[in-house]
């Protein structure tokens, strides 16, 4: 093969040396090469640095005529130019959408079989990504994902199926714990557009695995929680967790901005249901209207902005709190009395979530 590449790479452009890389990409999809192999082996063809990005994953390749892989990226993101302002490119297509890009950085002006090469390396990478790597849609195999998030799976199982879903081993995963009446492979595209982004349904909860995540482009009536990036099993659990904090007020937790208060998830139910302030709060739960007040208070901390809120007078809130104080038997007005408060609705919440 090495020695087909150098024949090759002296070649002009008449007829017979288009067929010729056009055999010489045929025999590397026979030997079923991956991309690392098929991007060293296009820039020994080329004669000058050979690059292949992959969308879904942020993934790029760069192999120089020499056999080594080049450091650092040449394009700043998903479809961006190489470096090179000679260097030529071509998309990767698979069923008809773009997953990616190829290019050549060849120094000098392109060279005539440059073109025909880019098409035969990018119809090859292609077909690599449809045999060995995860299928482009969002939406993924849910025994990938439980194995990917089981606290009970082996480093190396859990690495493989990270490979299969097409997170790349250097790039950290969150997980998000969702309820979500949208389709969570639209629900996905909105939260990581263009990173890579899987999603399954499990029981009664969806799963997104994504690279990064940003909180303020989840849509509304969506309730989500999200897990730290690291271990996927250790971020899965912290996003359940995370989950059973969202309120309608605080729709999307991440379970790093919970710090102590996630240690309310780890009380047992039945020393939550029998604390006497707990049981204050399902005696003024049967009136929604108070539930609702106290939220507002203690999301604020604020009469006014609590009127605000809830879209009345400062002085009806305020007689709506007394009778609160009263039926809690705290003073809200006191920061203790306050905090407690907090503290018995945010338990009180998680019996019930």
């Amino acid at each position: 093969m090495e020695a087909l590449a150098e024949r090759l790479s002296h070649l002009d452009s008449d007829i017979g040396s288009v067929i010729r890389v056009v055999a010489f990409y045929d025999t590397l999809m026979r030997r079923r090469v991956d991309l690392p192999a098929l991007a060293r082996a296009s820039a020994g063809l080329a004669g000058c640095v050979a690059g292949i990005r992959l969308h879904g994953t942020g993934r790029v390749l760069r192999m120089s005529p020499d056999g080594r892989e080049v450091s650092g990226a040449p394009g700043s993101g998903p479809g961006s130019a190489p470096s090179s302002a000679e260097s030529t490119t071509a998309p990767i297509t698979l069923d008809e959408e773009e997953i990616g890009t190829v290019w050549l950085e060849r120094p000098g002006p392109a060279l005539p079989l440059d073109v025909v090469l880019l098409d035969r390396l990018a119809i090859a990478a292609a077909a690599v990504v449809e045999r060995y790597g995860p299928a482009h849609t969002t939406m993924a195999d849910p025994a990938l994902v439980e194995l990917v998030i089981s606290a009970d799976s082996d480093e190396a199982a859990r690495a493989r199926a990270l490979r299969l879903l097409g997170f790349a081993a250097e790039l950290p995963v969150r997980v998000v714990a969702v309820h979500s009446r949208l389709p969570l492979d639209r629900l996905g595209g909105l939260i990581c557009p263009g990173r890579p982004v899987k999603a399954a349904p499990l029981a009664d909860v969806g799963v997104l695995l994504a690279t990064t995540v940003d909180p303020a482009r989840f849509p509304a009536g969506v309730r989500a929680g999200i897990g730290a990036a690291g271990s996927p099993g250790r971020s899965w659990q912290q996003a359940r967790t995370a989950l059973r904090f969202t309120t309608p007020r605080r729709p999307v937790v991440r379970h790093d901005d919970l710090g102590a208060l996630a240690l309310l998830a780890r009380i047992p139910p039945d020393a939550v249901r029998d604390n006497p302030d707990v049981v204050a709060i399902t005696r003024l739960a049967e009136s929604p209207e108070d539930l609702e007040t106290l939220d507002a208070y203690c999301a604020t901390g604020s009469l006014r902005q609590a009127a605000d809120l809830l879209h009345l007078h400062h002085s009806s809130v305020s007689r709506r709190l007394d009778q609160i104080a009263r039926t809690l038997g705290v003073e809200l007005t006191d920061p203790t009395g306050l905090t407690r408060a907090r503290l018995a609705l945010t338990a009180w919440r998680l019996l019930h979530d």
